[in-house]
């Protein structure tokens, strides 16, 4: 049984100015950020995006088999949660590069990073700070003051991005 890191972020004490370079940087190196709510709902969107996410989980320790596609769409896309505006997309020449996917739980009074990841070619160019920059901006536009996190222990890298971002450990009890 695995202990998942908890991590937890008060979008309301995050800086988006020590975090803002790296979207401009990345944009001047021709990444384009945009939503699956701007892309629009569609079933080859659909497609990319399970793609875009099966590929980037890959690397995830202890992760195991990947949802199917019609998995995929029932338990993470049609449901109550899922938020079209909520899912960052990095975009070079036309393909989808990196991704930062969040949900909304109103009942519980929190947002839930999903997932963040971009395809190994374009890892270490900030690109994921860049679009977790954009999730918590979206966040906080949504009305919520905390963004919720959760693990591996093993996969460090994660962990250490999002407590550069501010994130720190779950207060006992703040998720019910």
């Amino acid at each position: 049984m695995v202990d998942w890191v908890r991590l937890q972020l008060n979008v309301d004490e995050f800086n988006d100015g020590d975090f803002g370079p790296y979207l401009h940087g990345a944009r001047e190196s021709g990444i384009e950020f945009t939503t699956f709510a701007e892309v629009g709902d569609s079933a080859g969107h659909r497609q990319a995006l399970y793609d875009l996410n099966k590929t980037c989980s890959a690397d995830i320790p202890e992760r195991g088999e990947f949802y199917t596609y019609d998995e995929y769409v029932s338990r993470r896309i049609d449901v109550p949660s899922f938020r079209a505006d909520g899912v960052m997309l990095a975009i070079r020449d036309g393909v989808w590069i990196g991704m930062s996917a969040t949900s909304l739980h109103p009942a519980q009074g929190y947002a839930f990073s999903e997932m963040t990841g971009v395809l190994a070619p374009y890892r270490g160019q900030g690109l994921s700070l860049a679009l977790k920059l954009l999730a918590i901006r979206f966040v906080r536009s949504s009305g919520y003051r905390r963004l919720v996190a959760f693990h591996h222990p093993r996969n460090v890298s994660a962990i250490a991005m999002n407590r550069r971002l501010g994130f720190v450990e779950e207060v006992s009890g703040r998720l019910g």
